[in-house]
């Protein structure tokens, strides 16, 4: 399969199709304790990356259908996938690796963009996700794209001996319209 993530420039940033020099800018990066959690990985084995780990992560960004690399001043420091379900809807996920750029909006500035493809472009009734129930930052990220809490995944995955559950959210078109006419009316 080969990935068809369209490029999309948001000014500040710009989601891409992966290429090879996102290894290097991984392996710069290196692995953050904070993304391993929040990923729902243990932390116990917790190990720097090599560079056979980056090439597979790369090769799976290449046959992803719809995943991107977000480059922020001419560097990978995330990505960002979409899947499209059979159903017309999507299920979302995005990873930022650089936790000196957490908490400084560009996890919504990149949600906001791939919502704005996944309605206007691909025209999906909705999108949904899953965060870790402990992932106060992402959960408030979604919500102000317009994602609404619809379950919880209980016990969904344990890291370092302890459960956690996932909390779902999904956002339906009309809904993100009315965020998007909001913010742009000011009301």
């Amino acid at each position: 399969m080969k990935n068809n993530a369209p490029f999309i420039d948001c000014s500040e940033f710009i989601l891409r199709l992966p290429r090879e020099s996102d290894i290097e800018d991984r392996l710069k990066i290196g692995r953050s304790v904070e993304f391993v959690k929040m990923c729902g990985g243990s932390i116990s084995d917790f190990r720097p990356f090599k560079e056979s780990d980056m090439r597979g992560w790369y090769k799976r960004i290449c046959e992803s259908p719809c995943e991107w690399v977000i480059e922020k001043n001419g560097h990978c420091i995330g990505i960002a996938r979409l899947t499209v379900l059979n159903d017309n809807t999507a299920v979302y996920s995005i990873g930022i690796f650089d936790d000196t750029l957490y908490g400084k909006g560009n996890g919504t500035k990149v949600t906001l963009a791939v919502l704005d493809y996944a309605f206007n472009t691909l025209l999906l009734d909705s999108v949904s996700l899953k965060v870790a129930e402990f992932n106060k930052r992402g959960i408030r990220c979604y919500e102000k794209c317009g994602f609404k809490q619809v379950g919880i995944g209980h016990d969904a995955f344990v890291a370092d001996g302890v459960a956690y559950s996932d909390i779902i959210m999904k956002v339906q078109k009309s809904e993100y319209q009315e965020l998007v006419q909001n913010n742009l009316t000011g009301s």
